[in-house]
């Protein structure tokens, strides 16, 4: 897991060759007017989602992770929290394929808040559980980035 600013993104292009494309995207578009859905970069290897999520508890919150996909998650109208639990340290339990993802139950050992200008990058081995937010909805950018 990484958190840090936008503006340093590009510091982080060498943990993943489709990292630069997602900073590219950024300098070239305006992430808070694009409207929600997906948007497609590179196909299926890299894409955003913009989406108004619904804030969450800490105990409504779902960990999960994702075999295929590394996610950058990018808070846009209000404070994100993200609980946080190392993969090694969930139980085993199913995984959706189809939309690669696995859920678990249960709270995450702890919890990171990023602010809009901020970003948090979850890799396969991280169980994040996104949305937490006293807010009743969140906007925000998902880059699905292909591991």
């Amino acid at each position: 897991m990484v958190i840090d600013t936008l503006e340093n993104l590009g510091k982080y292009v060498s943990l993943n060759p489709l990292f630069k494309d997602v900073v590219d995207f950024i300098k070239s578009n305006d992430l808070d007017s694009l409207a929600t859905g997906k948007h497609e970069i590179k196909g299926a290897d890299l894409f955003v989602n913009i989406q108004i999520a619904k804030g969450k508890t800490k105990d409504a919150a779902v960990l999960e992770t994702h075999k295929k996909m590394i996610d950058i998650q990018i808070p846009l109208s209000a404070e994100e929290t993200y609980g946080y639990t190392p993969l090694c340290d969930l139980p085993e339990t199913e995984y959706n394929a189809e939309k690669d993802i696995t859920k678990y139950a249960g709270l995450a050992d702890t919890y990171v808040t990023c602010k809009p200008g901020e970003f948090a990058i979850f890799f396969p081995q991280d169980g994040h559980a996104p949305c937490i937010s006293d807010k009743s909805e969140i906007k925000k950018a998902i880059f699905k980035v292909l591991a």
